[in-house]
């Protein structure tokens, strides 16, 4: 519950909450709206159990060993590579993670993780666009010139070639984007022309990532604008992509005890007994804890058959 509030808060880049912050984030009503709700993952304007078990999920699956931070080479691994090396590499850099020693190291953590993946999944909130402003934006000047965007979209440029597609040359994908934002300043896009337009998400995809830059491509850009229009009617992208991995996961999650209980089914009293002390010492294990000795099996009093189907 205090996460979910945590999370309702408008909190600085700095990480902590003011007493002025608290008071405009309703914090007792907020209290008081929790303990009516008898299913609070209904409430989608917190941090729900769902949306954390889906980060987690996929924090867990770039983490190969476990130590609660990802590299570069980790966090390129997401969504299949969709994500350009040039953005990682600026993500690296400091411009939108906390922390001097894992900046040292190389590395992110879980909470950085957290602001990636949300602000990677929904480029429409004024949260995720400042934080892809301040990758994009190299020198730091407060706007994107054009040798900046030319710089992002030379990478997608090349990845289109390696895919046998003819990619759109700069000048027209720069006219494109010029008509999308729809910039004061001739020249240049500042973060309020970005907070402005509409689908500041098929801007940033253009850019760095290029799965969702060819989704945007097969569609119109009437229907796309329409999409924009009525999305303060609807959930939001953040909201659709957690629910569809959330139940991808769980799918996964009972097919592989399904699969489980087959497999327990097959073995015998004395052999499922043994895998029963294996399963409790397993669920009795602490959450963060590594793994040990499980339970005290010896391999040498199993009849293994000679021949396998």
């Amino acid at each position: 519950v205090i996460q979910r509030i945590f999370y309702t808060v408008n909190r600085s880049w700095s990480g902590k909450i003011t007493c002025n912050e608290l008071r405009k984030s309703n914090f007792l009503q907020n209290v008081a709206l929790l303990e009516e709700e008898a299913d609070i993952n209904q409430l989608t304007e917190y941090f729900s159990y769902e949306h954390f078990y889906v980060i987690y999920c996929k924090f867990w699956e770039l983490d190969t060993d476990h130590d609660l931070y990802i590299d570069r080479k980790d966090l390129a691994r997401h969504n299949d590579h969709a994500i350009s090396t040039r953005m990682i590499e600026r993500i690296f850099s400091g411009a939108v993670t906390r922390g001097r020693k894992a900046q040292k190291d190389g590395k992110i953590s879980y909470a950085d993780f957290v602001w990636f993946l949300i602000s990677e999944e929904d480029k429409k909130t004024p949260t995720s666009i400042e934080y892809w402003f301040r990758c994009m934006d190299l020198d730091g000047d407060g706007a994107l010139s054009m040798y900046e965007l030319e710089y992002f979209y030379e990478e997608q440029c090349q990845k289109l070639d390696n895919m046998a597609i003819e990619p759109l040359p700069f000048e027209d994908c720069l006219c494109q984007m010029l008509d999308l934002v729809k910039p004061q300043c001739e020249g240049k896009i500042t973060l309020h022309d970005l907070k402005r337009c509409k689908l500041t998400n098929v801007f940033f995809d253009t850019f760095f990532n290029i799965e969702k830059y060819l989704d945007h491509e097969q569609k119109d850009q009437f229907s796309m604008l329409r999409d924009g229009e009525g999305e303060s009617q609807e959930v939001s992208d953040w909201e659709k992509y957690a629910a569809e991995e959330y139940d991808i996961l769980v799918a996964e999650e009972a097919a592989s005890d399904q699969w489980n209980d087959g497999y327990e089914a097959e073995l015998n009293p004395v052999d499922h007994q043994k895998a029963n002390v294996l399963k409790y010492q397993m669920e009795k294990r602490p959450f963060f804890e590594m793994p040990s000795h499980l339970a005290d099996v010896d391999l040498d009093e199993y009849d293994y058959e000679e021949d396998f189907e």
